[in-house]
């Protein structure tokens, strides 16, 4: 079956959130994971050690004031990508400890031409 535009801008996204965070020094542990929730984007490590669990948000082009891809992490959402990351890291207790534990980001892009701008959150 043939992927969507909306799809392959996605996938785009996040190989380009994943080569971002390299050159941050995070090592990138797991992509796509799905979870009972959904699926988890990217499962990295930061420079500190912290398991990060990263949310993708990508969009194509100039909007109006306002709006941006940030702006698609609802509430609801966040209390998806939570559930998620939390059922994650409990049944993975092997990737954090209480010293370095874990946290939940996202990366907001904007594919304007061959480049995208960057928004990073930590800890949202």
């Amino acid at each position: 079956m043939a992927k969507t535009e909306k799809r392959n801008l996605g996938d785009e996204g996040e190989d380009f959130a994943c080569t971002y965070l390299k050159k941050k020094y995070w090592k990138i542990l797991s992509r796509n994971v799905g979870e009972k929730f959904g699926e988890l984007d990217i499962i990295a490590r930061d420079t500190e050690g912290v398991l990060v669990f990263v949310e993708v948000k990508t969009m194509k082009g100039y909007f109006p004031e306002g709006i941006q891809p940030e702006n698609q992490m609802t509430g609801s959402k966040i209390l998806r990508f939570k559930k998620m990351a939390l059922s994650y890291a409990n049944s993975h207790k092997n990737l954090w400890d209480d010293k370095h534990g874990f946290r939940l980001d996202v990366v907001a892009l904007v594919k304007v031409g061959n480049d995208f701008l960057v928004h990073h959150y930590e800890n949202i």
